[in-house]
């Protein structure tokens, strides 16, 4: 039994394994607990092993490849046209098996651990800004519920509860005990969202690669550390078109018979960077449209003729196709360079 490729299935404590020769008979269909993993694969000769890239599905393919074989993590979504009828772990791994053999499949990059490392920053950032953002906005609502109101912005409501807690009479006392709790619960994830902005700063100040991609309009350290992380190898893009597409902000197809369709983003890929782009694409547009440079003539002329959002959705896809050039070409981003 020489086996040349397996398809793994990967979970949190049972895994499946399907094997196959060089001729692409099945010569191994096994189930492995979390602890039979290791000893089963490192006693097995160097082979192809393909895996969805799913939780854990990096840190296993870092594992199996210090053993000595060849992993290729595959998006989900490409392993599901190979899945035969019904649903098991089983089937799975065998459709696993039969795509990552495909000579025009793509796959998905291993990171690094450090990459992970700051990807986590980042998610958690993240979460502890949609928190804080919650916990403003129920304050907001309970105050103008007593006639208390602010202009938009965290600052402003920071003042508005201070007055509050300083006016004796303008909230009864349980309230003014609610009042303090959200404060504090706010104060609190403020301050964890510094400590985790100046772990992405020094991150960045160590990363070449991030450096350049903070010189492009619209990104900043967040951006540029998220992409820097995200993208282990740019030249696995053939094209910027095909990077900003991997982000899901080219226009999704509809075409048949000779007939093209083009309708919105398909929203595809990372959701976290995209949102990063468009918000970036935001700034770029309300700050540098009044401007004399090459991008803000490009933003005219398409403000002329589209909506707000459709442009600003324009602009990040633009936005990405530098990033890939700045990444693949490992040069500096120069601002007044002809655009396309």
């Amino acid at each position: 039994m020489t086996i040349t490729t397996i398809g793994l299935d990967l979970a949190k404590s049972v895994f499946q394994a399907h094997g196959v020769d060089e001729n692409g008979a099945t010569v191994l269909v096994k189930r492995l607990h979390r602890k039979q993993m290791l000893p089963f694969f490192s006693k097995l000769p160097p082979c192809l092993i393909g895996v969805e890239a799913c939780g854990t599905a990096h840190y296993w393919a870092r594992t199996l490849v210090a053993m000595g074989h060849e992993v290729r993590l595959i998006p989900p979504s490409y392993v599901k046209g190979y899945v035969k009828r019904g649903k098991s772990d089983a089937l799975d791994a065998e459709a696993i098996c039969e795509a990552v053999q495909r000579p025009t499949m793509r796959f998905v990059p291993a990171k690094t651990v450090e990459q992970q490392g700051v990807l986590m920053t980042h998610r958690a950032r993240s979460l502890l800004v949609r928190q804080r953002t919650m916990l403003a906005n129920a304050l907001r609502a309970h105050l103008a519920e007593f006639g208390l109101v602010a202009n938009p912005g965290i600052a402003h409501l920071a003042k508005l509860a201070e007055q509050a807690l300083s006016d004796a009479g303008a909230l009864p006392p349980c309230a003014c005990a609610a009042l303090e709790v959200l404060v504090r619960q706010i104060m609190a994830v403020t301050t964890e969202i510094g400590v985790l902005d100046q772990q992405l700063m020094a991150w960045h100040a160590e990363s070449e690669a991030s450096r350049r991609l903070a010189a492009i309009p619209g990104f900043g350290v967040i951006t540029a550390t998220a992409i820097a992380a995200t993208v282990t190898d740019p030249d696995q893009f053939r094209s910027g078109r095909q990077f900003a597409a991997w982000l899901g902000l080219t226009p999704q197809q509809h075409s048949t018979g000779g007939r093209t369709r083009l309708g919105g983003i398909s929203k595809q890929g990372d959701r976290y960077l995209r949102r990063l782009l468009v918000v970036g694409a935001t700034a770029v547009i309300r700050h540098t449209k009044d401007k004399p440079t090459p991008m803000a003539n490009w933003i005219r002329k398409l403000m002329e003729k589209k909506p707000f959002r459709l442009v600003s959705v324009a602009l990040a896809n633009k936005l990405a196709r530098i990033a890939w050039v700045v990444l693949t070409r490992k040069e500096a981003y120069r601002p007044y360079a002809p655009m396309a």
